[in-house]
């Protein structure tokens, strides 16, 4: 199973972000992730088996073990890859809180041997792939409230035709 372990967005957040995104809908073509599969990825997997997965699950435990809440504060937007086929994503800034949880997630999955994506963290909301961004103004945006997160869930990824969808497989509460 394709797996990847994130924070979920709070509600109210999760709402606001849903709302930016509707907004760029009007300004940017591109294929758009719906608001119920919107979080902030710590750590992304890829294939793991059954075991693996209950390794993820302890490697969850361990790295929120004593963890509060972290803070959510949109920074803009930003695009990976070329400007006419881009992932449009919203940034959320490098919290210190939000840093220290993701490098105890990855460091956790080290430590049981279970391989995830290196990438350098980039604390990010991917709000649409395959984006075509406009060059100038996106016109009126209204962006994301400040807001904490509580939950930290690792998730399979099921790929179907018209996107992927996302089911919560273990969930640690922060604080």
């Amino acid at each position: 199973m394709r797996a990847f372990i994130a924070l979920e967005l709070p509600e109210a957040f999760a709402d606001e972000v849903a709302g930016l995104a509707r907004g760029l809908e009007a300004a940017c073509a591109g294929r758009f992730v719906s608001g119920e599969n919107h979080h902030l990825t710590l750590a992304f997997l890829g294939e793991v088996g059954e075991a693996e997965a209950r390794s993820a699950m302890a490697a969850l435990d361990a790295a929120c073990a004593g963890a509060g809440p972290v803070r959510l504060r949109a920074t803009g937007l930003g695009t990976f890859g070329r400007s006419r086929d881009a992932t449009l994503w919203l940034g959320i800034e490098k919290d210190p809180r939000l840093m220290d949880l993701a490098a105890r997630v990855r460091s956790e999955l080290s430590a049981r041997g279970l391989a995830y994506d290196e990438k350098d963290f980039l604390p990010h909301v991917t709000l649409a792939r395959r984006a075509r961004v406009p060059r100038g103004a996106l016109g009126d945006l209204a962006f994301p409230l400040p807001d904490e997160a509580t939950r930290v869930t690792l998730f399979r990824s099921i790929l179907e035709p018209d996107g992927a969808r996302y089911k919560p497989l273990y969930t640690v509460e922060l604080g």
